[in-house]
């Protein structure tokens, strides 16, 4: 049995006593709080288009080309909780590496701490002409991430158009193209990957980070974003086994609204059941 499934049915009994007198297990696990989340619902709630605390994640099936497989939310829902982000290698200011690192803490400590079967870490590329396999999995090593560990998936439609439509319109996340250099300079404020509150406004937060463990420095100078690259929300999102939304971290690698490693682990151990 799942740890948390355990944890959830061993709730029931101290709470009920009898069998029935519950319409849910979770709702023996949310009688402190609002909400059908395991976790306290979030002290400021954002009311962006995206999914958020107690919502339904959508239904998704996307491929992994490294695993060679398709991952769907119907894999998780009554197995395991899972974090999603959403990336694309040529990031020009560090954001997205700063994302991957949160995913590659929650890998580690899920190691040490044994729940490695118990969670899902999934990092969706919106730009799948540039992010290869082969890039997946060069961009991964870089980053000490363990990308062939059956907990991690790359998502990776099969053109950027398709992932276009998986983040728009299943994601609900607001993404922009930019191929002209004079366009993206007209967007400076958004450090080239804009944080959107989900109704198309910046936040007006920069996007200061890459992969030190900090996430607080940024290689925008230093870094080549090619042809075209993306203004995108930095967002990780905490799916409990449920498949419904326990956290969704906005700007999450933003220096003053970051979530750090302490947070972001203790929320995953609580949404597993870890003790």
């Amino acid at each position: 049995m799942e740890r948390r499934t355990y944890l959830r049915a061993l709730g029931v009994a101290g709470v009920a006593g009898t069998a029935g007198c519950l319409d849910t297990v979770e709702q023996a696990l949310s009688d402190d709080h609002d909400g059908d989340g395991i976790l306290p619902p979030p002290d400021h709630p954002t009311g962006a288009s995206y999914p958020e605390y107690g919502e339904e994640f959508p239904s998704f099936s996307i491929p992994d080309p490294i695993a060679e497989t398709t991952v769907s939310l119907e894999d998780f829902v009554g197995e395991k909780p899972f974090l999603l982000t959403y990336i694309f290698t040529t990031c020009p200011d560090g954001a997205c590496p700063a994302l991957l690192l949160r995913l590659r803490w929650i890998q580690e400590d899920a190691v040490e701490q044994g729940y490695d079967d118990d969670i899902a870490l999934l990092a969706f590329t919106f730009d799948p002409e540039r992010d290869t396999p082969e890039v997946l999995r060069e961009y991964a090593a870089e980053r000490s991430i363990d990308y062939e560990a059956d907990n991690w998936h790359f998502l990776r439609p099969e053109t950027n158009d398709e992932a276009e439509e998986v983040m728009t319109e299943t994601f609900n996340l607001p993404l922009q193209r930019i191929d002209d250099e004079e366009e993206l300079e007209d967007h400076d404020e958004f450090e080239g990957n804009g944080d959107h509150d989900g109704e198309g406004h910046d936040d007006g937060d920069d996007h200061d980070h890459d992969d030190s463990d900090h996430g607080n420095e940024s290689d925008h100078d230093d870094h080549d974003h090619g042809e075209y690259t993306f203004i995108h929300n930095n967002l990780i999102t905490l799916v409990n086994e449920d498949g419904i939304v326990e956290r969704a971290y906005p700007s999450a690698v933003q220096s003053e609204r970051a979530v750090d490693n302490e947070q972001i682990v203790e929320d995953t151990r609580t949404v597993v059941g870890v003790e």
